[in-house]
């Protein structure tokens, strides 16, 4: 635990909203009961959600943009050790989720380990340990210019790969295959019916990109100050991003779960227009009371991820009779009276809004956990 030093509102408050939507989506019932937006893509094209993923690692980048000196005036071998242990620790993080609750009851009723040899190694904080350690590398070893460079010779690459070793499909991709003979299929994730993980290793090489532009970005506006000129420049760069993505669609689809080059271009664009239109209206119009309630998601992150994901964790596995609480909950005290797609929705805005009450008590005590 830490007290807050020295931070920036605006990445706080991007970085709030993008958890927020990050919780409410991944407290979905079912695909059958969620609007369309609250969904990812089946496949290739681009939703709400989609967006919510790249822009944490842009808030991540545009983070660094405050830490990045720091870091480096540690010296090589603390920065090394600094880096590599707070990237190992995410990416511990995540593993730990995905093999939560760590015990099972065998069919004799014996409490036992869950087995290891299934539990899938890659995922969200993963690939935010993995993007965010090798951002920080690619700039302390190769600098501002260096990671200019490893951002179009990535994007490249990897639209490569995907085009010399597979195609765009979702049993034929390069990353598939990678995965597959890397890790097996028993650790991949099972949630498209087949074993095939969207935060796969491939994936992971242009994710890298949206964490040094969500950098670049930052740095842009702190270097212009307040002012109309870097919302400006960063706004047309978003602009950009975007006719360049759509453009490269016509060969490259768009596609989060592949994590396709198009697909960070258009993101970026997208991140960068959200983050220039919050500079204009939180730091140049001074409009800042309605920041706190993203803010208070900003500044305890991680620990707010790792709390929803345990609770919706725990609603799918107690059980009331039949159903898991978390859809006792759902019918019993939403959809009865609001419906469907909007019950699961106001269900899922009161767990997020749940969160938010643990995260506004330890910001009251000024608690702020980090790793």
């Amino acid at each position: 635990m830490t007290v807050l030093k020295e931070r920036s509102q605006t990445i706080d408050v991007m970085r709030g909203i993008t958890l927020a939507l990050m919780i409410v989506v991944n407290m979905s019932i079912s695909e059958t009961l969620s609007y369309t937006q609250l969904l990812h893509a089946p496949w290739h094209g681009l939703t709400l959600t989609d967006v919510v993923f790249p822009s944490f690692l842009f808030v991540v980048g545009a983070a660094m943009s405050h830490t990045v000196e720091k870091y480096q005036g540690l010296g090589q071998a603390a920065l090394l050790s600094k880096v590599l242990r707070r990237g190992a620790l995410i990416f511990l993080c995540g593993y730990l989720l995905y093999w939560f609750p760590f015990f099972q009851f065998d069919a004799a009723g014996r409490l036992s380990l869950l087995p290891l040899d299934h539990t899938r190694i890659l995922g969200v904080l993963q690939r935010i340990a993995l993007s965010w350690a090798g951002a920080m590398l690619i700039l302390h070893y190769g600098g501002r210019r260096g990671a200019l460079v490893f951002c179009a010779l990535a994007l490249l690459a990897s639209w490569w790969v995907m085009a010399r070793w597979g195609d765009y499909t979702l049993t034929g991709n390069a990353g598939l295959r990678l995965d597959r003979w890397l890790l097996g299929d028993a650790h991949l994730y099972h949630g498209e019916g087949i074993a095939f993980d969207p935060e796969g290793l491939l994936g992971t090489l242009p994710a890298i990109v949206n964490v040094l532009a969500g950098y670049f970005a930052a740095r842009l506006l702190r270097r212009h100050g307040a002012g109309y000129e870097g919302i400006a420049k960063l706004s047309l760069a978003a602009g950009l991003c975007v006719v360049a993505a759509l453009g490269w669609s016509l060969v490259l689809p768009i596609n989060k779960k592949l994590w396709t080059s198009s697909y960070v271009l258009c993101t970026i664009g997208i991140d960068c227009f959200v983050l220039a239109l919050l500079s204009y209206v939180i730091d140049l119009r001074g409009q800042r009371r309605w920041t706190y309630f993203f803010a208070v998601f900003g500044r305890n992150t991680l620990f707010i991820y790792l709390l929803a994901e345990v609770g919706m964790s725990v609603l799918w596995l107690v059980h009331v009779g039949k159903p898991s609480l978390m859809e006792w909950l759902y019918a019993e005290g939403f959809q009865g009276w609001a419906g469907d797609r909007n019950g699961s929705l106001l269900f899922s805005l009161a767990f997020m809004f749940g969160c938010w009450l643990v995260g506004y008590v330890l910001d009251r005590r000024r608690i702020y956990i980090k790793l």
